[in-house]
């Protein structure tokens, strides 16, 4: 099946129309369960796209300006995941405690006085000539031309943003959906993956 909107993958799982789906980090499905009250739990852990700060006009995070201007995705489990690897970069600091619906009302330390800018995700690579810095997910990325390796920091195969498959509860033990999940989770797919994608998807097992 294809869809064209992020919601209604889960919605088709949720009704029966999938058995799982393969597209989304924790904090994504826990924001669709609460927002849509879908009964669904995530399994096993599958790839991440990471998700990196990128730059057309500063050559290094330590070059962002006073005041500067940086753009996040708009939507509460990724301008979360943003903070998050700003946070690791050294650029912002999170007030303790922050999880991940954290937004930039949790900024605990920001010693270059920073202003964020929230976008659509996939208009943040297109915004780049307009801000300092962008933090964008691969996938956004590469369709953009922009290359993985110019980005100022990049997440890796450890980031908790790591997708998941999910099931229905009622399904989650089915040993067909654990054959197939394994099978994937081999060798095999592994090194297909290093090699086709050439680090703009890394697995995670």
């Amino acid at each position: 099946m294809e869809f064209t909107d992020w919601p209604l993958i889960n919605e088709a799982l949720a009704h029966g129309d999938l058995d799982a789906n393969n597209f989304q980090h924790i904090p994504y499905l826990q924001n669709q369960i609460t927002a849509r009250g879908f009964d669904l739990v995530p399994g096993p852990a599958s790839i991440v796209v990471p998700t990196g700060v990128y730059s057309a006009r500063v050559p290094s995070l330590a070059d962002l300006p006073e005041g500067g201007t940086i753009a996040i995705p708009n939507d509460p489990s990724n301008a979360a995941r943003a903070l998050f690897l700003l946070e690791k970069a050294g650029v912002i600091r999170l007030k303790e405690g922050a999880g991940i619906t954290a937004t930039v009302l949790d900024l605990a330390g920001n010693p270059r006085n920073l202003r964020f800018v929230e976008l659509d995700a996939a208009q943040l690579p297109t915004s780049l000539p307009d801000v300092d810095a962008a933090v964008i997910t691969l996938n956004y990325a590469v369709l953009a031309g922009l290359d993985p390796k110019t980005a100022l920091i990049l997440e890796d195969e450890h980031s908790r943003w790591h997708l998941v498959w999910a099931t229905r509860r009622d399904n989650a033990e089915d040993a067909r959906l654990k054959t197939f999940i394994d099978l994937y989770r081999s060798p095999e797919v592994k090194e297909f993956i290093l090699t086709r994608f050439d680090g703009t998807i890394l697995p995670t097992w």
